[in-house]
């Protein structure tokens, strides 16, 4: 990557992760030592500029939510930087991070398992005001719980009912509210919506942007649904088995595919018109474990265009040529900007 992208003093750019690496430790024997470890993320370098929505999509199973709960620290990373608003959040103490995650928010993918269910709304978006003393008083509190129901479409009658009364949509929206409530600047969204019904997906996805708009967000956009992480992003991110292994504008990206995982990934959209026919890219077998991963090139067990060098050699993310200086894929048959990029050898 160019040094211009992942420089954490750039001014334009808020978050900025190097080399993060997180590792599970599996532990067995009389000793209950480590035996092995699931490798969830795996040298994982990118930048999120201010403003941005940058989508993150990739199989289940890929790394996608651990990056996300590890960019703020609801995970501790193994390995790697972290950088917010040009500061490294991985050397701060646990007083101080608490401090910065009114900055920091997420919302979780699944609604109704992220609220209590024994608190009212009220209460709910009371909570986080209460623990960063931002409401003096019980009438600012109601005041600013009523601007936040109000701000993601939520009537205030329902100020005193519990999650179980509402939708899966409404839940949502309550879980919006209360990541809005202390402010933040930064937003991870895991899977905001893949426990929604289509036809809410779309008005939250709205919502989203509108508040994106309105109050100046960034955020990073975990998501399954390529076409809703199409609409949604400025940027995307494909991972997979804890590694980015393709990066461009969002435009690009859909456009002009390099990396093979990415190119079958973008096959298996559906298409709206029936009297369309689109070459489908079907890969074989089923993603290695994170456990023992391949040598080499992670993908190179399923992909259709494997060659002796993807066996043994890790491809670096090489700059694509082309008119976007954005785009990078890990693939060492992309079509590479720097003819004399090479990788470096496997595991």
């Amino acid at each position: 990557m160019q040094d211009l992208k992942t420089n954490p003093q750039n001014g334009d750019v808020l978050l900025s992760v190097e080399n993060l690496v997180k590792r599970f430790p599996i532990k067995g024997g009389i000793l209950n030592r480590e035996v092995a470890a699931v490798r969830a993320v795996s040298d994982v370098t990118f930048t999120i500029k201010k403003g941005e929505t940058l989508g993150l999509v990739g199989e289940s199973g890929c790394g996608k939510s651990t990056l996300g709960r590890t960019l703020l620290r609801l995970i501790e990373p193994t390995e790697g930087k972290v950088y917010f608003k040009g500061r490294d959040i991985t050397k701060i103490g646990p007083d101080e991070m608490r401090r910065l995650r009114r900055q920091m928010q997420i919302i979780f993918q699944d609604p109704y398992a992220s609220l209590n269910p024994r608190m009212t709304v009220e209460q709910i978006l009371s909570e986080p005001l209460e623990i960063h003393e931002l409401a003096r008083s019980k009438e600012e509190k109601r005041k600013r719980i009523f601007q936040l129901m109000d701000l993601v479409g939520l009537r205030k009658e329902t100020i005193s009912r519990y999650p179980h009364e509402f939708s899966g949509g409404q839940r949502q929206r309550i879980c919006i509210a209360r990541a809005l409530a202390v402010e933040p600047e930064f937003i991870v969204c895991d899977e905001p919506v893949s426990a929604l019904d289509v036809s809410i997906q779309a008005q939250i996805v709205n919502l989203l942007q509108d508040l994106q708009k309105e109050l100046g967000l960034t955020y990073l956009f975990i998501a399954h649904d390529l076409k809703v992480v199409e609409h949604i992003s400025t940027r995307v991110a494909v991972m997979y088995l804890g590694k980015i292994v393709e990066i461009a504008e969002s435009d690009v990206l859909y456009a002009d595919p390099q990396h093979p995982y990415t190119q079958a990934l973008l096959s298996a959209i559906p298409i709206p018109d029936p009297t369309l026919k689109k070459e489908r890219i079907i890969l074989r077998g089923d993603v290695p474990s994170p456990i023992n991963p391949p040598r080499g090139c992670y993908f190179n067990p399923r992909c259709p265009k494997v060659q002796d060098k993807c066996r043994s050699v890790w491809p670096n993310l090489y700059e694509i040529e082309g008119p976007s200086t954005e785009h990078e894929a890990a693939c060492h048959f992309a079509r590479k900007r720097h003819k004399d990029d090479e990788g470096i050898l496997g595991d």
